[in-house]
């Protein structure tokens, strides 16, 4: 599996207009198991999302589709900077 860590500065009082934005795909990109976001107790602007696919050719994939251009472009209007991003393998194949 392979995926990405990304950290979001939320441009105060657009947190739920984000997760609007976040929430209006209807089908996760071919190759994704799955996506989640966190808040965090320390109740920082900062959020934490992770994004989990099949491989790094489906990442790759998702990352240069015009669709995901377009939602980025739209989540940035959310966002005080572009999200810190760490891509990378998850050793572990299976559930626990």
């Amino acid at each position: 599996m392979y995926g990405t860590i990304f950290n979001l500065k939320v441009k105060d009082g657009h947190e739920k207009l984000l997760l609007e934005e976040m929430n209006t795909q209807e089908e996760n990109p071919e190759g994704m198991i799955a996506w989640f976001l966190m808040t965090p107790d320390d109740a920082s602007k900062d959020w934490i999302g992770v994004a989990v696919f099949k491989s790094k050719e489906d990442h790759i994939n998702n990352a240069n589709r015009p669709q995901q251009a377009q939602s980025f472009q739209k989540m940035m209007e959310h966002l005080e900077e572009e999200p810190k991003w760490t891509d990378g393998e998850y050793p572990i194949s299976e559930i626990i």
